[in-house]
């Protein structure tokens, strides 16, 4: 489990494809050194650390790559990275679980001063998850959802955030992992027995899905 708050950055060392997946090598900014077996958040994706000197590897299934921006990583490439939460640390983000929904595309980005709003678009799927003061993560990054539509959404930037991640140097046409937010998928699973009944126009729909769920 992570929250979002970016407080260490990477480099991408070596991107190694194997036979099935990838092997990344990354150096790492962090103080205290990894432990074999502890998750880090890349980019928002949650990997396996295997310690490497000063440097971590993490090892990425074929599934990982397809469905996230990992397998465009080059040499050389600055990334997000967030070690997992411990019990009793201070939640200043949102819950994300470095499980990423799909990707996304900046479209937009205007400087106000120092500050910055940037535009995602995404697939139009998954428009029933993003609100407006919703939370998102975005590269890994917990960000504040404002005025979206059905395939785009915005958020502001403050300087901290522009400097600390990746955002900074993102250019119109890059591509980012999007993780929404847990609440409102688990919130989406349970309506959606009876928007099916609705749209379909049987009372006992619903009902039909919610047993086949009860069922051992």
């Amino acid at each position: 489990m992570f929250t979002g708050i970016i407080h260490s950055s990477g480099v991408i060392e070596a991107f190694e494809k194997l036979d099935a997946g990838a092997r990344l090598r990354i150096r790492s900014s962090f103080d205290e050194p990894f432990e074999r077996g502890e998750s880090v958040a890349v980019n928002g994706v949650c990997l396996t650390v295997i310690p490497n000197g000063k440097s971590i590897l993490t090892e990425v299934s074929d599934e990982t790559l397809a469905k996230t921006t990992l397998g465009s990583l080059a040499s050389a490439t600055v990334v997000n990275l967030e070690r997992a939460l411990a019990v009793g640390d201070r939640l200043g983000g949102h819950f994300v679980q470095g499980h990423v929904d799909t990707t996304g595309t900046l479209i937009a980005k205007k400087s106000e001063g120092e500050f910055a709003v940037y535009r995602w678009s995404y697939p139009s799927e998954f428009a029933p998850l993003v609100a407006s003061k919703g939370s998102i993560a975005v590269d890994g990054i917990s960000l504040t959802i404002v005025d979206p539509d059905e395939s785009s959404f915005a958020a502001a930037l403050i300087p901290e955030t522009l400097r600390r991640t990746n955002l900074g140097t993102a250019r119109i046409g890059d591509r980012v992992n999007l993780e929404f937010d847990m609440i409102a998928k688990y919130v989406r699973a349970l309506v959606e027995p009876y928007l099916t009944e609705r749209r379909e126009g049987s009372p006992d729909a619903a009902a039909e899905i919610v047993r086949r769920r009860r069922r051992p």
